[in-house]
This record gives C-alpha cells, sequence and structure tokens, in this order.
C-alpha cells in the first residue's frame, strides 16, 4: 500500500534567500524529491540547464502550455515558469517530501489542488538588505532589477496567505526553522 507524502511550497520574493535555503535541505536529505521548473528567462552565470532550471525560449513554452504539461506556470518579471507534473503525484503516492520552489501566483494555484500542501515563504530581513542582495547577485540589469523589485514588494503583501513566514535574517536560523516545519512529524 502505497504511503501518501507530503507536498511543500516554498516562496518568496527575488533575493529572498529561498534557492540557498532550499539547497541547504537538498544537500542535507537526499530522499527529499525537488521539482525543477521550466523558465522562460536567459540562462544566468552559474546556473545549469537542467538543475537550476529547464531553460526553455517563450515559444517552446507555450507549446508545453497548450500540451497541460504543467502542474502550474505563471508570468512572472516578464518571463514563464512553470512546475512539470510528471514526476509530482508519483513521488506523493510514493511517500515522498516534495519541494517546489514557486512564486505566490503559483502557490495559489497549487494549494487550490492541492489543500494540504505546506505554504512557507521567505521574507528578507528588511527592504534594504534586500534589495542589497538582489543588486550583489550582479544579474540584473537595472530595468529587470526594478521590475524584481516592484514585484517584489506586491508579493510581501502575500505572505501571510502561507501557512508559515520565515524570516531570513540570519541563514542557519531560517534554516533550522525551515527544517523544522519540513520534519516537524
Amino acid at each position: 500500500m502505497n504511503q501518501v507524502g507530503q507536498l511543500f511550497i516554498i516562496s518568496s520574493v527575488a533575493g529572498g534567500g529561498k534557492s540557498t535555503l532550499i539547497q541547504k535541505l537538498l544537500n542535507k536529505d537526499k530522499d527529499l524529491k525537488f521539482s525543477v521548473s521550466f523558465t522562460s528567462r536567459s540562462i544566468r552565470h552559474g546556473e545549469v540547464q537542467g538543475e537550476s532550471y529547464h531553460f526553455v525560449d517563450s515559444d517552446t513554452f507555450q507549446k508545453l502550455i497548450e500540451e497541460e504539461f504543467f502542474f502550474e506556470w505563471a508570468k512572472v518579471h516578464n518571463n514563464y515558469y512553470g512546475t512539470p507534473k510528471k514526476y509530482i503525484y508519483q513521488w506523493l503516492n510514493d511517500g515522498k517530501k516534495v519541494i517546489l520552489d514557486i512564486d505566490i501566483q503559483g502557490a495559489k494555484i497549487v494549494k487550490k489542488n492541492i489543500q494540504d500542501a505546506i505554504s512557507i515563504f521567505i521574507l528578507p530581513p528588511s527592504e534594504e538588505i534586500w534589495f542589497q542582495r538582489l543588486r550583489g547577485r550582479g544579474t540584473e540589469t537595472e530595468e529587470s532589477l526594478n521590475t524584481r523589485f516592484a514585484n517584489g514588494k506586491i508579493e510581501l503583501k502575500y505572505a501571510n496567505d502561507f501557512d508559515y513566514q520565515i524570516l531570513n535574517d540570519n541563514l542557519e536560523e531560517a534554516f533550522e526553522k525551515l527544517t523544522q516545519i519540513i520534519y516537524r512529524d
């Protein structure tokens, strides 16, 4: 008999630290399952095709939407992002803990479809530090940086819609809180 797994949605503003926290989780527990999202944005320095994201052009992404390939998808910061549904239900039916790194639009869609999914929002410590982190990545044009910051201010208004909020002002403390949520049973 298959055991039911647990789905965890982790969201944040761009530069909030969710990718760092998720990577620490995956390094700690090789049994966690992580769904690598698809995106139409350009690959950044240091990212790896198929590990960071599946990078495709907008036309390919549109075709995948038409083929109902995605569990959820959204247009964020002028680019498409989507979670492939290929393995999500299989992993959950196999009793696995599944991690999704998605934005607030995707989180709403997933929670609508899987009500017992646990949603976690990673909060930056302050607007100033958040903006410094975003700028410090060196991956954004000034226009893109301003778009991400403006969109992030809107996204922060939805943090209370999540089951948990974690303030990422100290990486190790934030990681400990995230770990407690993931392994609470």
